[in-house]
């Protein structure tokens, strides 16, 4: 029972930031439409500068940690105010994000933030938390950078295994939203590196892998338009921010290039950091069998 009310709950850290505004108004769209709850979390750093948190006496409505409570309140005010009929829960927890964020968020539908992490003004490097919780959250995660094609396309990026996970994730979304998906696969070709054959034919077990992610797609969003497309460049991560120009959202996976288990290397790093679109990394809880 719990599993099953945990995967119908969005959680989205707030900090009371611009990134994180977006962060909470996007969730709230994405919840609704999902019949999902949202989940507004703050972590208060204040817990490491003071032990002296309560409010100034003679001061109504003072102090450090009532200061932390009003940015939840308002975290939680503007998804109302987003989506006013959306169900709506808050927590306030004390300490770095990257200590409770993934607790708080496991097994839930998604986890949400804002492209700077949680660090406000307390001086995190940017997107730090944001990062971490790609790499090591145990549910997928939405960084919004910006929402600018709201009606655009579900860009998928999947690797040679077909990324079966982040399929999921992409499809799910594309029916929530009614979104055509669009799903790319990169080849690899080093520079300087020319071509005796024009691609994507000269690829046939690319374009086999290809049509079958095509098919299961088409399987599990019905009614979903799916298109498909080999794309050939020096660089995987280039390729797919390419791509994400126009998109609603752009989704990858946590293995294949550039992603390993409690990191993220380079391509991932350049898709979060550079996409023209929010992305969803498609992450899951582990299980003994996961290596």
């Amino acid at each position: 029972m719990m599993n099953e009310r945990a995967s119908k709950t969005i959680v989205v850290g707030y900090d009371g930031s611009e990134e994180s505004h977006r962060a909470i108004q996007w969730a709230a769209k994405h919840a609704i439409l999902r019949d999902c709850s949202l989940h507004v979390v703050h972590c208060s750093l204040w817990v490491l500068l003071s032990h002296n948190r309560g409010p100034v006496p003679g001061v109504a409505d003072s102090g450090l940690e009532r200061a932390a409570q009003k940015v939840l309140e308002e975290g939680m005010a503007l998804a109302k105010e987003t989506v006013p009929e959306l169900e709506v829960h808050t927590t306030l927890l004390h300490g770095m994000p990257r200590d409770h964020l993934a607790h708080v968020s496991a097994g839930t539908g998604m986890l949400v933030l804002g492209s700077r992490g949680l660090g406000g003004f307390m001086g995190l490097l940017v997107g730090s938390v944001s990062l971490e919780m790609a790499a090591t959250a145990e549910c997928p995660v939405a960084v919004i950078r910006a929402d600018d094609h709201p009606e655009g396309p579900v860009l998928l990026a999947v690797d040679d295994s077909g990324s079966p996970a982040a399929l999921d994730d992409a499809c799910l979304f594309a029916a929530a939203t009614g979104a055509e998906l669009r799903i790319v696969h990169v080849l690899h070709e080093p520079e300087g590196y020319r071509r005796l054959r024009e691609p994507p034919e000269a690829y046939p077990d690319a374009e086999a892998m290809l049509d079958s992610v095509l098919s299961r797609a088409r399987h599990k969003a019905p009614g979903i338009t799916v298109g498909g497309e080999l794309l050939v460049d020096a660089s995987f991560s280039r390729a797919v921010v390419k791509a994400s120009q126009g998109a609603r959202i752009t989704v990858v996976g946590t293995k294949g290039h550039g992603l390993i288990k409690g990191t993220i290397g380079s391509t991932a790093h350049a898709v979060l950091h550079h996409a023209h679109s929010p992305v969803l990394v498609s992450r899951r809880k582990a299980t003994s069998g996961d290596t």
